[in-house]
């Protein structure tokens, strides 16, 4: 049986690394995933980790707060005690992937376009699913 949790959602705060006593490195993000829609709606917050060669990259340059990130991993639930003495959970995951999506947070090489990111405009009362924005004016024939 495989643990696989894959999701897209917005880093919270800029992404941290951090080196273990064994001299492992592990990159740090927290991720925001809105689950539910309307007054349902909530946010589930997702602590990533990356290890080893790719932690220590420049990915963290990219992890910053506001960029929309795709993550895939094996998912865990850790319980800590919080500064009240209740007991907490939170959601981990140790990410096999992490794919920057959209635009957002990151940073452009000099000379280099910057990249576009099309969207599903926010649902209206009554409209219909296939109002979206689009990169063309016109009707696409198919």
């Amino acid at each position: 049986m495989s643990n696989v949790f894959s999701f897209t959602g917005t880093v919270g705060r800029d992404a941290e690394v951090r080196y273990l006593p064994s001299g492992q490195a592990v990159l740090n993000v927290t991720v925001a995933n809105n689950i539910g829609f309307g007054d349902k709606q909530q946010t589930l917050w997702v602590r990533v980790a990356v290890w080893g060669k790719r932690a220590e990259g420049s990915l963290k340059d990219y992890l910053k707060k506001g960029q929309q990130v795709f993550v895939s991993g094996e998912l865990t639930q850790r319980e800590y005690q919080a500064n009240d003495g209740t007991t907490k959970a939170s959601l981990e995951l140790n990410a096999n992937i992490l794919d920057l999506v959209g635009g957002q947070g990151r940073r452009s090489e000099p000379g280099q376009q910057p990249q576009q990111s099309y969207q599903q405009a926010p649902a209206q009362q009554g409209a219909s699913h296939d109002n979206f924005d689009a990169p063309y004016d016109d009707d696409i024939p198919f």
